[in-house]
């Protein structure tokens, strides 16, 4: 199939009552093993590349470049999205690349400053037809941010929505990153009451501490786009340290990485088929 955009991904989902999973791409045997993910499952499935992952190759256009290619000789829908850019240049960047949809996180920034940062971001993904999500609360984990109590407001997402212009808002509603233990909370009242307060997809960050029956909860409350990464980096460094333990020997890295690979393809075609169970009890 041809590379797909992002927002038509999350407005069919939002209308069935499911959510499409946005995994993060580290190299590229995790995005080969996301793109067989989605075609096994038969499902979409969205590939984001972080800033942090730019910075750790250095340059955004490597790993782009390989992104893109493994989602253009893909049999599924796959689109390829820039996750948590800071830095609306990096932005810009992507959407010259050809990313399907691109997010801009402004979320440490004072409120009027992140809707103006924002908006100059919507502006030139809007004129390449390309998406923009964006950020409010802040969706925290790694300095502290988003600790017990902080919220993403139903009314202040409306009217950030409603100044920026964005497709897809991601929210804080319990969830944070890199968390190692299945073990959070999401606020399903706040989820309701943001979806009802805004037109836009929701977005959950830090998908990776939250149970399977709470993300499935969270889809039924409004949730539309699931983002994971470091479960399934867990898994893809579980299966490499069990190859390296059994084969003490092996030297060619081919092998213990398509062990990681192989590992992240089976869990990420799971949480895909989850994510696409839940049925909304309201329409629209």
């Amino acid at each position: 199939m041809t590379l797909a955009p992002t927002l038509p991904l999350l407005e069919r989902a939002r209308a069935a009552g499911h959510a499409v999973g946005a995994f993060n791409v580290l190299h590229l045997e995790t995005a080969e093993a996301l793109v067989a993910a989605a075609e096994e499952a038969g499902l979409p499935v969205i590939l984001q590349v972080s800033e942090n992952c730019v910075r750790y190759h250095g340059a955004l256009e490597p790993i782009a470049a390989a992104t893109l290619a493994v989602a253009r000789a893909s049999r599924a829908e796959v689109a390829v999205h820039l996750d948590h850019a800071e830095d609306p240049d990096l932005a810009f960047r992507a959407i010259d690349l050809g990313f399907g949809s691109v997010m801009y996180d402004g979320a440490k920034l004072p409120f009027a400053e992140n809707v103006a940062q924002t908006r100059r971001v919507v502006a030139a993904a809007h004129a390449a037809g390309i998406s923009v999500e964006a950020e409010l609360g802040e969706i925290g984990g790694k300095d502290g941010a988003h600790a017990p109590g902080v919220r993403t407001d139903p009314d202040e997402a409306a009217r950030f929505t409603a100044d920026t212009g964005v497709d897809a808002l991601a929210v804080a509603v319990g969830s944070s990153h890199a968390m190692l233990e299945r073990s959070a909370s999401l606020d399903l009242e706040r989820i309701e009451r943001i979806r009802a307060a805004v037109r836009v997809p929701l977005v959950l960050h830090g998908s990776s501490g939250v149970p399977d029956e709470t993300i499935v909860a969270g889809i039924r409350a409004g949730l539309t786009k699931i983002n994971v990464s470091t479960h399934l980096n867990a898994g893809f460094t579980g299966a490499v340290r069990s190859f390296l333990d059994a084969n003490p020997t092996a030297v060619d890295s081919r092998k213990y990485v398509a062990a990681g690979r192989a590992a992240v393809a089976a869990e990420a075609a799971r949480l895909l088929r989850l994510f696409a169970e839940p049925a909304r009890e309201y329409a629209g």
